[in-house]
């Protein structure tokens, strides 16, 4: 299915609101998918998000606010949504793990899983994380039994359970990872995950009883128990698609692309395969790992109450300076810090001096020179090669980048294409030259270029910032048939752009 990919971001927790740590995570996947979409087609593309809702833990949140589960549920899942409409998330589902249609379907795969001989019942003695919601091994765990993720002492639980069997598929699972090299990416991660299959597996517990937790999928084939939440969370990403019938899930799979956090690798990377395999599906495509966002260097979450509320941001900054921020400043895979006052430095350089500085300086000049009517065609002129050849490059380079996740050097490709252009008004000096009518002609070819090279720019900007690729595109006058045609192909003589407007107005340091 070379021409079809699916693409999921975790499935939240709704045991808070969203923080900037979720905004991240669906910013990244959002740009992969509209950069595929653009190459594949909108059809081809599909891109599931949405929140995680049973559990102890979201259970735990809900009688803390003095509310039903399910009411509690609601409400953040509407704060999910709504944010990540807000940051103009292009998700085609957005899935809870309390729909009906998600139940039912998590039913079918735990019935199927325990008739094929993988599902059993034994008693069990282990450490367990809420945090987390899963047992831990004493080798997983910090010095005095404390979670690594939540840094939180873990408790000691001993209950009767069923298990799916992880041991059996080991083997299998190392095998494809090894003879798979981009499997999981970066390559850092491929390489821990390896790690975890170096000693046989401890089965996974799939169930909670009742009696403990009641707040879950009751298991098909026994009443007393309910689903754990990472089994159920996990077939989220393949619930509610149109068609779920075995056939239809095994040509899925192998193009379906997750985007996680590293402190979920082990669930994907062991776990998931595991419970694809015990149903008798193919593993998916790939596994792509971020590193964490951090405050002053710890992680952000909502446990340590260091969250940054990206909805804020949004409406106080606007969402595509928030999206740009995120894929700019941090190199995917790796762990990135953030800060306001490196928000506004990004703001003020990149989007305030850079890309909004030529859009007004160029459009102005089409407006005071021409009325706004370009006159010549881009690349006329040999003096102005160099120039187009780097308009002309900048959606390739661009590509390129995001097909590795390099979603930062994607960027930079787009704003060194921005530095040539600032060099080239200031090298070929068109102000100056407009004071000469006999020169005008030389300032028009000089627009051409520019105004075509910011069609350019404008389209291979859409992953990353969708709102500001409208706006220029909408001042240049254009339709998104010629938006997106190669440099040269775009504007012609006759063609009429508008007035500039500010896009984005320089925001002046708090004075101390």
């Amino acid at each position: 299915m070379a021409d079809r990919i699916h693409i999921t971001s975790a499935i939240h927790y709704s045991n808070g609101p969203p923080h900037l740590g979720h905004a991240y995570e669906d910013i990244a996947a959002d740009a992969y998918a509209r950069h595929l979409r653009r190459k594949l087609g909108r059809e081809n593309v599909t891109f599931v998000t949405g929140t995680d809702e049973h559990g102890q833990k979201n259970r735990d949140a809900a009688a803390k606010a003095n509310l039903d589960p399910k009411a509690f549920a609601d409400k953040i899942s509407a704060t999910f949504r709504t944010t990540f409409d807000r940051l103009e998330i292009s998700y085609t589902n957005f899935v809870r793990t309390t729909d009906p249609a998600h139940e039912a379907f998590v039913r079918t795969m735990l019935a199927r899983t325990y008739e094929r001989g993988d599902i059993y019942f034994r008693d069990y003695a282990g450490l367990y994380c809420v945090g987390c919601e899963r047992f831990y091994t004493d080798k997983e765990l910090l010095p005095g039994n404390i979670c690594p993720e939540h840094n939180q002492p873990v408790e000691f639980l001993k209950e009767s359970n069923y298990f799916l069997k992880l041991e059996k598929y080991r083997a299998e699972i190392r095998a494809h990872i090894e003879t798979n090299p981009g499997f999981i990416r970066p390559e850092r991660y491929r390489n821990e995950a390896l790690r975890m299959f170096d000693e046989p597996l401890a089965d996974l517990c799939i169930s909670r009883p009742k009696a403990r937790l009641d707040w879950g999928i009751e298991l098909p084939f026994d009443d007393k128990f309910v689903t754990y939440v990472w089994y159920d969370a996990f077939w989220a990403y393949l619930s509610e698609l149109p068609d779920t019938s075995h056939a239809a899930l095994a040509e899925i799979l192998p193009a379906t692309e997750h985007f996680i956090g590293k402190d979920i690798l082990k669930t994907h990377a062991v776990y998931w395969p595991a419970m694809l395999r015990a149903v008798e599906l193919p593993l998916y495509r790939r596994l792509n790992v971020h590193g964490y966002l951090t405050t002053g260097g710890a992680r952000m979450s909502k446990s340590s109450g260091n969250v940054v509320d990206p909805m804020e941001l949004a409406e106080r900054l606007g969402p595509d300076v928030l999206r740009h921020f995120v894929l700019r400043e941090f190199g995917y895979g790796l762990d990135g810090d953030f800060t306001e006052a490196r928000v506004i430095e990004r703001y003020n350089a990149d989007l305030a001096n850079d890309l909004g500085n030529l859009t007004s300086r160029v459009l102005a000049m089409a407006a005071r020179y021409f009325g706004g009517e370009l006159t010549m065609a881009p690349g006329a002129n040999i003096e102005d090669r160099a120039l187009c050849d780097a308009f002309a490059a900048v959606a390739a380079r661009s590509a390129a980048q995001i097909e590795e996740l390099a979603f930062n050097r994607a960027l930079e490709a787009i704003w060194q294409s921005l530095d040539a252009a600032n060099k080239y008004i200031v090298a070929t000096s068109p102000f100056t030259l407009a004071k000469d009518p006999a020169k005008l002609p030389r300032v028009a070819e000089i627009l051409a270029n520019l105004c075509e090279g910011l069609r350019v720019v404008a389209d291979t900007l859409e992953p990353f910032m969708p709102a500001t690729s409208r706006k220029i595109l909408d001042l240049l006058g254009l339709d998104e048939t010629t938006a997106c045609a190669p440099f040269g192909a775009g504007l012609k003589p006759g063609h009429r752009v508008e007035p500039p407007v500010p896009l984005f107005p320089r925001i002046e340091k708090k004075k101390t």
